[in-house]
């Protein structure tokens, strides 16, 4: 089987194609990168040693996907992953669109004309920000957790927020590009005759993540940590309560590598795959495990609230479970782990991923 991954030298990528082959070394795997992400070229020679034949090219430009090889899946993990992107100043809110959305018109349109089945790594961010915000909460264990109330919004239980949660505006620019590509790749499968299926994860983190405030915040927290960087907890009263579960990504290959065996499945072709309540932690308590690791230091506290800043997010994967037989193999503390182990190994990493 051939396979191409877009966003192939980024975290998620890389880490999926290692992933992938290490199930089946017998895949034919291409990359298609255009290594704009700060440290993404550490990850190309380590991919090209294990045969990924890698191209230099970006989906926001059709032409940079002529000369790309035909294939039996093409799995897009390219994106701007940033909740911020496109008002933090740093960004345009076309680039945002562009990246995201047409990004992945353009890899559909390289689907149907190789007749390719297509999937798409998708977010926890299409869920509402407005309906999110206003889910009860209540303080424990240094963690928000849900509030029992009998007036909770569908799709939300104590398991998480469920596929049938609301995904009304606003999203953010982020979260409205991953929810217009999801319903424009499904329409694309239904209307020219390809499987499309849409993996909406939650925070995916683990070594080698090039952590960020805005994304990638495990390995940003530990990283900052360890190195005694600044940290703060914004918004929420400066407690640090807020919460979300993680997932590793190569925790998705199950899933994906039953997706692509799929022949005229009726399965629903919308997951969520997160982390769920046994992989959700709070910056705080993510705060006390680094103390517990590397010693005390000092986070402040800005008490301000920040745009899109949400109190609680767990993702429900029991419709992944029963169509899939699915569920997180990796630990939380095997992935704090993971992520302290290469921070301590790295200790660049931060400037690396032109966080200072």
């Amino acid at each position: 089987m051939k396979i191409i991954v877009s966003g192939s030298c980024g975290f998620v990528g890389s880490t999926l194609i290692n992933a992938l082959l290490d199930a089946d070394p017998s895949l034919q795997v291409f990359g298609l990168d255009n290594f704009i992400r700060p440290g993404s070229y550490y990850n190309r020679e380590p991919l090209q040693r294990r045969g990924v034949r890698l191209f230099h090219g970006d989906v926001r430009n059709p032409s940079d996907l002529e000369n790309l090889p035909a294939v039996d899946w093409i799995i897009d993990a390219a994106a701007n992953a940033s909740v911020l992107a496109g008002i933090d100043g740093k960004t345009s809110s076309r680039q945002i669109v562009e990246h995201n959305l047409f990004g992945t018109v353009n890899m559909l349109e390289l689907a149907k004309q190789q007749g390719a089945g297509f999937i798409l790594l998708s977010t926890s961010r299409v869920y509402s920000i407005e309906s999110l915000a206003a889910l009860p909460v209540t303080p424990k264990d240094g963690a928000f957790t849900l509030a029992k109330s009998e007036t909770l919004p569908g799709g939300v239980s104590e398991r998480g927020v469920s596929e049938e949660f609301s995904t009304d505006p606003p999203l953010s620019l982020y979260g409205t590009s991953k929810i217009a590509s999801e319903t424009v790749a499904l329409e694309y499968g239904a209307t020219f005759g390809f499987p499309v299926w849409i993996n909406r994860c939650g925070v995916l983190a683990g070594a080698g993540q090039f952590g960020r405030p805005d994304q990638g915040i495990f390995a940003f927290w530990i990283n900052s940590y360890l190195r005694r960087a600044p940290l703060s907890y914004i918004g929420f009263e400066g407690t640090g309560f807020q919460t979300r579960d993680c997932l590793h990504p190569r925790d998705l290959v199950p899933v994906i590598t039953a997706q692509m065996d799929e022949k005229g499945s009726k399965r629903p072709r919308t997951v969520n795959l997160g982390g769920g309540s046994d992989h959700a932690m709070s910056l705080a308590q993510l705060s006390n495990w680094c103390a517990e690791r590397f010693g005390q230091h000092t986070v402040t506290a800005d008490p301000r609230p920040r745009r899109f800043d949400i109190p609680w997010l767990i993702m429900d994967s029991t419709r992944a479970a029963a169509e899939w037989s699915w569920k997180p193999q990796t630990s939380l503390d095997s992935i704090l782990d993971e992520i302290a182990a290469h921070a301590e190994a790295n200790p660049h990493w931060l400037q690396i991923s032109a966080v200072l």
